[in-house]
């Protein structure tokens, strides 16, 4: 077969492009509706914060074009070195001395501030793609799995060093595209098992069962252990009929038996009966991977040590690892606090604001929650309860399908791709955009905590901005050098 490179513009994806315009004009708007006092100078005066978003946007046009001029290859090519210099940029920062808003993650240059860890993701994405992307590499190795996930978790964990938690856990995202290039299924189910043992750690852990001893939360999440082995057998184990039986058995009616003793008979701790239960199931596991020869009893013996070892150290984590105000933000997320004038405040101004917009909105600049300021970080992080608010039912539908639409239209394009290195890439940023509109409008609407990242395109702030043009044009760029 033959292969022809036509011209840059005849390649290039034009309606990505035109969904990355229209977001960035819409996101311009709601910037104004945010910020804009009547009385003001105009829109466009750059001593505004919609005329220095306006500089960021048109800087943001520019650094497109020129990621599309540059050659495709450049970016394989350098992946390594544009991803180790932006670790040592990381690390630099970490000892940063200017503090902003309890956060060591900016670079004061002058008048500008520039947040390294918004430009790391794009370096991470290209390490990845690089990495994923060479001939050798098998998802089934432990060893580049191992590499993979070192690549992920180090520009990780020195951002959470600079106390930026928020822009951290974005780096989760990147276990959906290692999910699509042959992960198995069972570590993001470790994962989802991981948050339910966490959430049911912190809300039940201090309540207590009508027998006044057993706490619902170790009780629950002990019962759930027995549950997950019992599927993880049958998913992963052959011939597997007899252990489920038994581990549901003695497991979860050994758990019962326990209550129902504790509830009617001798009140006691039903937890002591789970963990005997716990301990036979361990070597119950160990028995058929001797019996069976089947490894994955052990990978499964493994999942149930770690979520018991993951569940007793949730109250250390919570207390001594969160900051006082994450400890807050996700107790009034579960209800544990009613919280209306401090951690709760800008949820509750939020979805009051987001209430008030209706079907069709209150019209652009007519905002009453937002003209009289009652949301803190309403063209930054809460950017979308102005959409909300202005734009109402049908305005905030509009954003949310436009960004959809973004993302699906990224997925189509990392489908086509003719090598591993343009999909994997093209994965991580549909990935990066998934995760960042889902907790951003989740936590606008109070539905996930407030962890504090920005609505791509949309929220105030150059170097969010220009994190996404980089991290989006790249991919186009690649896309258009694909062999067609």
């Amino acid at each position: 077969m033959v292969y022809r490179k036509d011209s840059l513009w005849k390649t290039i994806d034009w309606w990505a492009i035109a969904l990355y315009v229209l977001l960035v004009v819409c996101g311009w708007f709601s910037i104004c509706g945010a910020s804009y006092d009547y009385g003001e100078p105009d829109f466009i005066d750059f001593s505004t914060r919609a005329g220095k978003q306006l500089v960021w946007i048109c800087c943001s046009f520019v650094l497109g074009f020129v990621l599309l001029m540059l050659e495709e290859r450049l970016y394989e090519t350098y992946a390594y070195l544009i991803y180790g210099l932006m670790i040592l940029l990381l690390f630099g920062t970490i000892f940063n001395p200017n503090e902003i808003k309890g956060s060591n993650s900016w670079i004061v240059l002058g008048p500008v501030s520039i947040q390294p860890a918004e430009f790391a993701k794009f370096a991470t994405s290209l390490a990845l793609a690089k990495f994923m992307g060479e001939y050798t590499f098998s998802m089934d190795r432990w060893k580049n799995m191992s590499t993979a996930l070192a690549i992920i978790l180090v520009p990780m964990f020195l951002i959470v060093c600079q106390k930026e938690t928020g822009s951290a856990l974005v780096y989760l995202s990147f276990f959906l595209v290692l999910y699509r290039e042959g992960m198995t299924g069972s570590i993001l189910f470790s994962g989802v098992c991981a948050v339910v043992y966490f959430i049911v750690g912190i809300r039940f852990r201090s309540d207590l069962m009508d027998d006044g001893y057993t706490s619902w939360g170790e009780f629950s999440v002990l019962a759930l252990v027995f549950l997950f082995c019992a599927l993880l057998i049958k998913a992963y184990c052959k011939d597997s009929k007899k252990p489920v039986r038994y581990v549901l058995l003695f497991g979860l009616g050994g758990t019962l038996l326990g209550l129902l003793f504790s509830v009617y008979v001798i009140p006691f701790d039903v937890v002591y009966v789970q963990s005997a239960l716990f301990v036979l199931l361990c070597g119950y596991l160990v028995y058929c991977f001797l019996h069976e020869r089947i490894r994955n009893y052990l990978y499964i013996l493994l999942f149930a040590v770690g979520s018991i070892g993951f569940f007793y150290s949730i109250d250390y984590v919570f207390n001594n690892v969160l900051e006082p105000h994450q400890q807050i933000r996700i107790k009034v997320l579960l209800g544990m606090e009613n919280d209306p004038t401090g951690a709760g405040y800008n949820v509750n101004q939020s979805k009051i604001a987001i209430g008030s917009g209706g079907f069709w909105g209150k019209g652009f600049l007519n905002g009453t929650q937002t003209k009289l300021k009652y949301v803190p970080e309403q063209d930054t992080d809460f950017i979308f309860c102005t959409v909300g608010e202005e734009q109402g039912f049908v305005g905030a539908s509009i954003v949310i399908l436009l960004f959809a639409t973004l993302i699906w239209r990224l997925i189509y394009l990392s489908e086509r791709q003719s090598s591993r290195f343009g999909r994997v890439y093209g994965y991580c940023v549909a990935s990066i955009l998934f995760f960042h509109l889902f907790i951003n409008i989740g936590m606008v609407l109070g539905l996930t905590p407030v962890i504090g990242i920005p609505l791509p395109f949309f929220s105030y702030g150059g170097s969010s901005l220009w994190g996404f043009t980089i991290l989006l044009f790249i991919f186009l760029r690649i896309d258009s050098a694909r062999e067609h």
